[in-house]
């Protein structure tokens, strides 16, 4: 339950970098969508305050009227160009911003009616009167144009100052995102360290609890935990008893106890080429549990059990009937069911004490099923 809480924790900060993260891609996404668009605003070339001005071609146009009328004569083919390029600058000039915000846009506009009519007529004025009536509204628009220019630079500084604190501003929360996501991942790493930390704590404790703590072998909730697992299998089971443990212990104290339980361990595992489980199941009685597909193959491992025992010969004060350590072993074949195991449990230990009843220092095996049955497995 606590690994599982852990884990919960451990997605939930992933789950919360994650989406700082995001965050702060949405943010930079926002910031290049936003940019972009004002810019193209302010200085796009499409008629706006920066852009090219109406004033600026209204001026030019009028500029190149009065250069006709001065330097080229007082003919109607004259006339004619200059009043085309007066009503293209009038054109220009007669807009509703200019006659709004500038006093000198409708009497400049009186003055080219009058020039434009008198052209129209055949006349050109003297050079007094055109310097009347072209110079004041040049000066009027240029006027207006460097108007214009000021309004444009107000409003660039003001683009720029508010892109220069939006920009702060996005640079401040990016990088309070960046931080809150850091946090968030090393939240997530913590968990995550943890939820690591938990499952091996778990594990190690599952495994002590099925392990002997002397002897490092299995104990008998491991014993039962693999003949679940091995359902339907040709097992063999042997169980060993010490002859005369209790004397020993006696003899030689219970540490001198604790070294021979485990050296014995040692040695059935090596009489049994590593090949099977063992397991203690308390005390001094050992079982053991292998594949066995075969009655032979039983007996030949309680055999070589006894036998690796006696050729080591290990010392034993108070042994009524030698110098050294002996086992009795009881051995039996099953099918691995949870039924056939306290059937064949039972066998084995009926076989054991069958030893011990014919003096010890031996082995014997007993039935649980019918032979046949065993052997077609």
């Amino acid at each position: 339950m606590r690994w599982h809480r852990i884990r919960r924790r451990y997605i939930g900060w992933l789950s919360l970098s994650l989406m700082s993260f995001t965050a702060l891609m949405l943010l930079i996404t926002y910031e290049t969508r936003w940019v972009h668009p004002e810019i193209h605003a302010y200085f796009s070339q499409s008629g706006n305050l920066t852009g090219q001005q109406l004033a600026t071609r209204s001026r030019r146009y009028l500029e190149e009227s009065l250069g006709i009328l001065l330097e080229e004569g007082d003919s109607d083919a004259v006339a004619q160009r200059a009043r085309f390029q007066i009503e293209l600058g009038y054109s220009l000039f007669d807009i509703g911003v200019y006659r709004n915000e500038y006093a000198c846009t409708v009497p400049s506009l009186q003055r080219l009616d009058g020039l434009h009519d008198s052209l129209s007529s055949g006349i050109v004025p003297s050079p007094a009167l055109l310097s009347q009536d072209l110079l004041a509204p040049i000066r009027c628009l240029t006027e207006i144009e460097m108007d214009q220019l000021d309004r444009r630079a107000r409003v660039t500084n003001q683009f720029v100052e508010e892109t220069r604190r939006h920009q702060t501003q996005v640079l401040v929360g990016s990088l309070a995102i960046y931080l809150l996501g850091l946090g968030f991942w090393g939240m997530h790493e913590r968990k995550r360290r943890q939820a690591d930390r938990a499952t091996r704590e778990s594990l190690r404790w599952m495994t002590q609890a099925l392990r002997d703590p002397l002897t490092g072998i299995g104990n008998r909730t491991a014993l039962h935990d693999d003949i679940n697992d091995q359902a339907g299998r040709a097992l063999g089971l042997i169980l060993i008893d010490i002859d005369y443990f209790k004397p020993y212990n006696d003899a030689l104290g219970h540490p001198d106890g604790d070294r021979l339980l485990r050296e014995l361990v040692s040695l059935i595992d090596e009489a049994l080429g590593g090949k099977a489980r063992l397991y203690r199941m308390g005390g001094d009685e050992f079982a053991v549990l292998l594949p066995c597909d075969s009655a032979d193959t039983l007996e030949q491992a309680c055999a070589l059990v006894v036998e690796e025992v006696r050729r080591a010969a290990l010392p034993h004060p108070d042994h009524p009937a030698g110098p050294h350590v002996t086992l009795s072993v009881g051995g039996v074949q099953f099918i691995a069911e949870r039924e056939a195991f306290t059937e064949a449990y039972a066998a084995a230990d009926q076989a054991l004490y069958w030893v011990k009843a014919q003096g010890r220092d031996g082995w014997q095996t007993g039935r649980v099923v019918p032979m046949d049955r065993v052997d077609s497995l």
